[in-house]
């Protein structure tokens, strides 16, 4: 697998109540099933244990503090009971049942497809035959300690083709993408606390596809978080899921903090990063301006002393 090589920059902030209630157009990936995102999860859910493959039903990935420290879980919703899962131990198959074509429409260029183009869709309205991914951060232990909220950063994605995830808000609203390969990495979304969101996923090419994610907070205790995963997706149905458990990304650590300024998301509501530039310039400004009055003083008393040599000098070639 290679990492997939990105061309533009494109970063969009993406509240909570931009999704709820979506849904897709029709002509490009239709529900079948009620898309309900009001949920409830149990502060006594299990943790799951063993590999699984998903290849439909309700899954979310998210920020968990069930386990005495902040990492990334999947919540598996897929069957009863539910569980909170490790994300080296599963493994979301997107079959032949999500295949779409791309739309002959212009608001879809940013697909990087032509129109009619076969694309392998994980639906932002659930169907009953393809796996529904989505993120959520409504675990007990985020909903009690979370400050504000979180930043997902994608850092990187590895796989065959491109992958590109966007939302559509109502049957006749614009797509609004939200990240892609064909873009540069880390793409960054904030996401306020008891979040619960899914988006469209358009895989190009079948394969094996493991994406580099990340989330940062900062806790009502005052201590800022940080934990990073892969999501592994198996996409087509002649593609064996199996290998992806072992799989891992190749790509080197990239710091979400290194993203350019003009990016939505720079820094966490509640933190002081953000401040910290501002700062900085007004130190450096002060520090600027007291060696500037240092050096006018020094120049000025060097002035006056040669001033007094000078004088003195004339004084003695004066006869009396």
């Amino acid at each position: 697998m290679t990492r997939r090589a990105p061309r533009r920059l494109f970063r969009i902030a993406v509240g909570v109540t931009l999704a709820l209630g979506a849904a897709l157009v029709p002509s490009f990936a239709a529900a079948d099933e009620n898309d309900d995102l009001t949920q409830r999860i149990d502060p006594n859910q299990s943790q799951g244990t063993g590999q699984v493959v998903v290849d439909r039903g309700h899954v979310d990935f998210g920020p968990t503090l069930n386990t005495g420290q902040w990492r990334i879980q999947i919540h598996d919703d897929s069957a009863s009971p539910s569980y909170w899962r490790n994300l080296e131990d599963v493994v979301m198959k997107v079959t032949d049942a999500g295949v779409l074509e791309v739309p002959d429409d212009p608001a879809y260029a940013f697909l990087g497809e032509d129109p009619g183009t076969p694309v392998w869709v994980v639906p932002q309205t659930q169907k009953s035959d393809v796996v529904w991914t989505g993120w959520n951060t409504q675990e007990p232990g985020v909903l009690s300690s979370l400050k504000v909220g979180t930043t997902l950063s994608i850092l990187g994605v590895e796989g065959p083709g491109e992958v590109i995830a966007y939302l559509q808000s109502g049957n006749f609203g614009d797509p609004q993408p939200l990240w892609s390969t064909l873009d540069e990495f880390p793409q960054q979304t904030w996401i306020e606390i008891n979040t619960h969101t899914h988006a469209n996923w358009v895989f190009t090419t079948p394969g094996i596809y493991l994406v580099d994610v990340q989330f940062d907070g900062e806790l009502t205790s005052g201590e800022t978080v940080s934990a990073r995963d892969t999501l592994r997706f198996a996409v087509g149905d002649a593609t064996d899921p199996q290998p992806a458990f072992a799989m891992t990304t190749s790509a080197e650590a990239v710091d979400p903090s290194s993203a350019p300024s003009d990016t939505p998301i720079a820094s966490e509501p509640g933190s002081s990063d953000g401040a910290v530039g501002p700062v900085l310039f007004i130190v450096i400004g002060a520090v600027g301006a007291v060696l500037i009055v240092a050096l006018i003083v020094v120049g000025t008393a060097s002035r006056r002393a040669k001033a007094r040599v000078l004088a003195a000098r004339r004084a003695k070639e004066v006869p009396e």
